[in-house]
């Protein structure tokens, strides 16, 4: 049974820096994996995507490219996301996803994930 589990989030000021953690079990390195968000009255969103570990190749949203970086440590499957000069606008419930694959991860679009975990809040004050 896969299951992906947040940490990291809190309250930080503009500029400043987070790390976001995902935990997870039940499934092998292969799978895709990416980070999701969501404020209130907003569709989540795709922040970034690693669309194959071992190519390492990303995907990133225009609003985070130059300020979040994912990456994954294919030893225990552990996603993370280094978030800095974080803005107001960065403000949400950010979630880990994932999918098996073959696997075509989109930002656009997080059904192409099946796996998601229960969030962690990010509040960014100005």
């Amino acid at each position: 049974q896969v299951q992906l589990t947040e940490s990291g989030g809190g309250s930080v000021q503009a500029g400043g820096s987070l790390r976001l953690s995902c935990a997870a079990s039940g499934f092998k390195s292969s799978f895709c994996m990416g980070w999701f968000r969501q404020t209130p009255g907003k569709e989540r969103e795709g922040v970034a995507v690693i669309i194959n570990s071992y190519q390492s190749r990303t995907n990133y949203a225009d609003s985070v490219k130059g300020r979040f970086t994912i990456s994954k440590a294919n030893s225990d499957n552990t996603l993370y996301l280094q978030m800095n000069s974080l803005k107001p606008e960065d403000t949400g419930i950010y979630y880990c996803a994932a999918e098996s694959p073959p696997c075509m991860p989109s930002l656009t679009n997080d059904r192409t994930f099946r796996y998601w975990g229960q969030g962690t809040q990010v509040t960014v004050s100005s």
